[in-house]
């Protein structure tokens, strides 16, 4: 009988090792496992080339081993595929289904995109950006007066640069200075961003330049701080009659307190202006109500994806967004917090006012934008920053010309992204308000930057200086202020201060670049500190991006390289943009980046 137990358990024994496909440990426990595919990944080829979809390709199963043999590959619109190879004949974009089935019947998929490139001519180059040489740099009517001090006042890198040696005895002893025709009546705000390589003070003053003896027209602003941090000292006045005002920057010797002669204007320092912003406001400006809202239980929504989560409540007439998990994936318009508008249409041209108050729970920047409810961007009247302090009451409001016609508008904040470590957040908004706007108000506002005359001016030489920024400080968001210029042989962009949305820094360069054809472009790069920049060329216009790709900086100089994968069918306005605002370029503090070179290489269609 001991024998007859002992046979039987054996064969029981050989029976579970056939079972699990020859293994001599035990079964597994539990359920099947599905296999894992891995290295399918997205590619591109020519017309008429093989492509190999199973290179780098493998599956695995816990229970079965090694099953990349089994793995089969499909595509939409269909490839005709041999042991995995098929060589496509036409132009376009193939979406590929890799599958494998294990001996228990579960099953896996993969996903990936070949594109697949119209035959093509090999690659000529196009465009080589000429960084060689630059134009004089426009000082627009600025001047650095010395008197009993040593300093020079020059225009370079991108900047009206005021190197102080000694400042003399007062403040007058250095000035930056310019004189403004003004009118009777206008209200004027000057704002001048400026930053120092040593702690220092200044005064800022317009002064009547037509009155005897010494009359300003009020708006003094006195010991305005300046460090290395780039600031803006701000002057508003109103011109009693028309005439000239003599706006005064002083540098000279300042001490705040006579008591503390340390805390003085110091030596051997420079002053950097990166640029001045005028602002003429004449006429008065009404405002229509249109609607108010109460926040009783109605009047906003959220919306989250990307693995987001956000809701909104209703306390005590506000409108309390909370935002419960931010996106794994995607961008600020992952979340979106929603202001209704009910029974208002907005006409294109016309000008229109809204307003509330913000308090965030932690830090949280954005954009707040005024357009279609079921449209979206397709019908947009205004875009507009969105930044919050932890704690602080933010009064959030815009004046603005509609672009366009909206029968269904809503003011749509898009905060997805966290600042550095938030994990949530709540936003909590009252007092909304949205306006039309009357009366004869005009506000012109001119900006006088200190670039190389021929990169941003309006008579530049667009062929030979095509470069430009923007500035999110430009359009009156708190954020964004960077200069260019060319030195060595190098292109430099130098953001004194980082937006925290991608759109307060961009670098752009527009170029036209011929149909039927794909493009290769070249990017020769360093940065004084390691920075992030989203890369894109961009049909002007409109948003289509053709190339839409992250590069990351770093202090060694690298080479990055990008290549179209459409073509366009008649010749296309476009553009080269860098845009680098985010959290993260804000913290650095000021950033320069150097471009050794820039290129473009074309492959015409055959």
């Amino acid at each position: 009988m001991k024998k007859v137990f002992a046979i039987l358990l054996s064969l029981l024994m050989l029976l579970s090792v056939v079972a699990c496909g020859g293994q001599t440990g035990p079964a597994p426990s539990g359920e099947n496992q599905k296999p894992v595919i891995k290295g399918a990944q997205d590619a591109t080829v020519e017309a008429g080339q093989s492509f190999d979809a199973l290179a780098g390709v493998t599956a695995t199963d816990a229970e079965d081993g090694d099953i990349t043999g089994l793995i089969t590959v499909e595509s939409t619109p269909t490839l005709d595929f041999k042991g995995g190879k098929a060589t496509p004949e036409n132009a376009g974009s193939y979406e590929l289904v890799y599958s494998v089935t294990d001996k228990a019947g579960a099953t896996a998929e993969a996903y990936a995109t070949l594109t697949v490139t119209k035959k093509t001519g090999d690659a000529v180059l196009l465009k080589e950006f000429d960084f060689s040489t630059a134009e004089t740099a426009d000082a627009h009517g600025w001047e650095a007066v010395v008197d009993g001090a040593e300093a020079a006042g020059a225009l370079k890198q991108g900047a009206y640069v005021i190197d102080i040696t000694n400042p003399g005895e007062g403040d007058g002893a250095i000035r930056f200075v310019k004189s403004l025709p003004i009118q009777a009546g206008a209200d004027y705000k000057i704002k001048i961003w400026a930053k120092s390589t040593a702690p220092t003070y200044a005064h800022f003053i317009p002064k009547n330049a037509q009155a005897e003896g010494w009359v300003t027209f009020g708006g003094e602003v006195w010991n305005a701080r300046l460090d290395e941090t780039i600031k803006c000292i701000e002057s508003n006045f109103t011109a009693p009659e028309d005439g000239v005002a003599e706006l005064r920057l002083h540098l000279g010797k300042i001490t705040p307190n006579p008591e503390n002669p340390a805390d003085t204007t110091p030596s051997n320092f420079s002053v950097i202006i990166d640029k001045v912003e005028i602002y003429e406001i004449v006429g008065q400006e009404v405002m229509e109500p249109l609607y108010t809202a109460d926040f009783a239980g109605s009047g906003a929504s959220a919306a989250a994806g990307d693995g987001a989560a956000a809701s909104v409540a209703y306390e005590d007439g506000a409108a309390v967004f909370s935002i419960d998990a931010y996106p794994t994936e995607g961008g600020v318009w992952s979340v979106r917090a929603v202001l209704e508008l009910p029974g208002i249409t907005i006409e294109q041209g016309e000008k229109y006012n809204y307003s509330f108050t913000a308090v965030a729970e932690n830090n949280q920047g954005g954009e707040a934008l005024v357009e279609s409810d079921t449209l979206e961007w397709q019908a947009r009247a205004n875009f507009n920053g969105l930044g919050l302090e932890a704690g602080q009451e933010v009064t959030v409001s815009k004046t603005f010309t509609a672009e366009a016609n909206i029968s269904d508008p809503v003011i749509r904040m898009q905060i997805g992204n966290p600042s550095e470590g938030v994990t949530s957040n709540k936003i909590t908004i009252k007092n909304f308000v949205f306006n039309k706007v009357g009366g004869d108000k005009e506000t012109k506002k001119t900006i006088e930057d200190f670039a190389p005359f021929g990169m941003r001016a309006a008579n530049a030489d667009k062929e030979k200086y095509p470069w430009e920024t923007f500035n999110g400080t430009d359009e009156d968001n708190e954020h964004g202020v960077g200069t260019i210029w060319t030195e060595n042989g190098s292109l430099f962009y130098r953001i004194d201060d980082g937006g925290t949305v991608d759109w307060h820094n961009k670098l752009i360069c527009p170029i036209t670049l011929p149909a039927d054809s794909y493009f290769v472009v070249e990017i020769k790069a360093k940065a004084d500190k390691p920075v992030s920049c989203g890369f894109f060329l961009n049909p002007q216009g409109g948003w289509d991006p053709r190339l839409s790709e992250g590069i990351d900086f770093t202090t060694e100089e690298k080479t990055f390289t990008f290549e179209t994968k459409d073509i366009f069918i008649t010749d296309m306005g476009c553009e080269l943009l860098f845009q680098f605002g985010s959290e993260a370029t804000a913290a650095l503090g000021g950033v320069t980046i150097e471009f050794t070179s820039v290129t473009i290489y074309q492959r015409s269609v055959l």
